[in-house]
């Protein structure tokens, strides 16, 4: 059994009294059946299945799950991933280096790249609309705005569907 030391960060764990901090503990282990859990915290199996759902007793695995994991693998992972930085394959080492990055925080899991020039270009286009329409509205220009609206076949095609 993993021993978790108390501060703020455990404080959902350490909120739950000893049955429940018990049962949260062999649930991770993962090594006994709900019905042999129920019987070492002395409840039944009703109880803990009503424990399972609580949502005081979920933060709890949360954050016991969350120091465990911390505490005995963190840095088994982040060796291994420095190791595979040298690996044979390109796509390997990228991943490595990705997921690194990620998680010192340099790098989002939905980023790449690509994906932040992307958005950078976006966000440029749209400070630009932004400032012209400022200048416009400072100006008191009152252009007419046109907009074109560009329809693609199907849409066509579905609209002529319905209409007959």
């Amino acid at each position: 059994m993993t021993e978790v030391h108390k501060n703020s960060q455990y404080d959902d764990f350490y909120s739950l009294d000893k049955p429940r901090r018990d049962a949260i503990v062999m649930l991770f282990e993962d090594e006994l059946n709900d019905e042999q859990i129920a019987e070492n915290v002395n409840r039944t199996r009703r109880t803990l299945a009503k424990w399972k759902n609580d949502p005081k007793f979920k933060k709890g695995q949360d954050a016991y799950k969350h120091v465990v994991i911390k505490k005995d693998y963190e840095s088994n992972a982040i060796r291994k991933l420095n190791s595979l930085l040298s690996a044979r394959s390109e796509m390997v080492q990228l991943q490595a280096a990705n997921s690194i990055l990620k998680l010192s925080g340099m790098l989002s899991d939905n980023s790449t790249p690509e994906l932040d020039q992307a958005r950078i270009r976006k966000a440029n286009a749209e400070a630009d609309i932004a400032e012209q329409k400022a200048q416009q509205l400072s100006n008191n220009v009152t252009d007419d705005l046109t907009i074109n609206i560009v329809r693609n076949d199907r849409s066509i095609k579905n609209e002529e569907a319905d209409n007959n």
